[in-house]
């Protein structure tokens, strides 16, 4: 496989941090840039982030003693320097906008992580085991845009990667007509940490600030066509949402009700056989983060812990378990994925493996 020399703007958060992990010695990728505010450009990687490291494993040697660039005034520099930039800033979403654009503008593409372009009609969200084939949306971008290579994609919110994957198959397979999922949500995506938060310790806050009209609008995304250059909403399944904070470091857990169309409902058996078999493109193509096994079904009543499963396939994989018929809808279950891996770096490693794979960035 090809090369490529990448960058990771806004390095110094939590999921920067986790990009530098998860890239720091990738079969495909190479770090050439990191990039943050003006405040920490021109100092070392490894002095800036000493101070604020919250991953568990150590900070990365061979990325230690990199010095930062602006990632707002370097923007010309690190485009000659790299060949796609991974970007993960705090920032307010129209400089989100502002800054992704002026990176693809200068021939240089943007996997993001953050939600400031996920409904920007022509920028694909993609989960690369669902919808993979909104990629070809990338061409009339960069005619908007009046780029050759310069595009911008982005992954989905970190909630959604715990129960839509387990959705999608069953959907595509039987239809479903509605969802309701609650979804208790680690600290660290608030990019936090106990020591950071210690008011969540002994704690459940009922509020996650847009969760919920993320977790209700996104899937709707997830399911759209490409149609006139753009991606058009899909308009089922019809989702609602309740999202809490809940005092667990990593991995969000879903708690789903869901009922099928036009009472079409399939037994457990047929439900437990789409899960274990369903794979998607990123399975077929091989792709070095992609987990083998996609989604794992514990029968185990306790099952799955967010402790116990939330590193499964190195973060990677979807863990569902209780599987039931319910009252009122037809079936509920539960589902865990890690939300810094799956979620959101490692989604973004996923997804920009995924375009390499098929050409999308030479």
């Amino acid at each position: 496989m090809k090369q490529y020399n990448v960058g990771i703007i806004g390095a110094t958060g939590m999921v920067g941090q986790r990009f530098s992990l998860l890239l720091a010695d990738h079969p495909w990728f190479n770090v050439k840039v990191l990039a943050a505010s003006a405040r920490s450009a021109g100092k070392p990687y490894g002095e800036v982030v000493g101070r604020k490291w919250a991953m568990k494993q150590p900070i990365p040697e061979k990325l230690k003693d990199i010095v930062i660039k602006d990632a707002a005034a370097d923007i010309d520099e690190i485009a000659k320097t790299v060949d796609f930039v991974f970007c993960a800033v705090d920032m307010k979403k129209d400089e989100i906008k502002a800054l992704e654009e002026a990176y693809a503008k200068a021939e240089c593409p943007v996997i993001s992580n953050n939600s400031a372009n996920r409904f920007t009609p022509d920028v694909p969200m993609v989960i690369p085991e669902l919808n993979n084939d909104h990629i070809a949306v990338i061409e009339a971008q960069k005619k908007r845009l009046g780029t050759k290579r310069g595009f911008i994609a982005v992954k989905s919110n970190c909630s959604l990667q715990s129960y839509v994957p387990a959705i999608w198959p069953l959907d595509k397979k039987y239809g479903i007509d509605s969802v309701l999922v609650c979804t208790y949500q680690a600290i660290s995506g608030a990019g936090k940490t106990f020591e950071t938060w210690p008011d969540m310790l002994d704690n459940v806050i009922p509020f996650i600030g847009g969760e919920e009209e993320k977790s209700e609008k996104e899937p709707l995304k997830i399911w759209g066509k490409v149609e006139d250059g753009e991606i058009k909403l899909a308009d089922s399944p019809k989702f609602t949402a309740q999202c809490i904070r809940v005092p667990v470091s990593d991995g969000h857990m879903g708690a789903v009700f869901m009922r099928f169309k036009d009472g079409k409902k399939p037994t457990k058996d047929e439900i437990l056989d789409t899960w274990a078999n369903f794979a998607g493109r990123a399975q077929e193509l091989n792709l070095p983060s992609a987990p083998k096994q996609f989604l794992h079904y514990f029968t185990e009543d306790n099952l799955p812990q967010t402790k116990l499963q939330r590193e499964l396939e190195g973060g990677m994989a979807i863990s569902i378990g209780r599987l039931r018929e319910d009252t009122q809808y037809d079936y509920k279950f539960v589902c865990l994925s890690h939300n810094t891996l799956r979620g959101a770096a490692g989604g973004g490693v996923l997804l920009a493996e995924l375009l390499c794979a098929e050409g999308l960035i030479d």
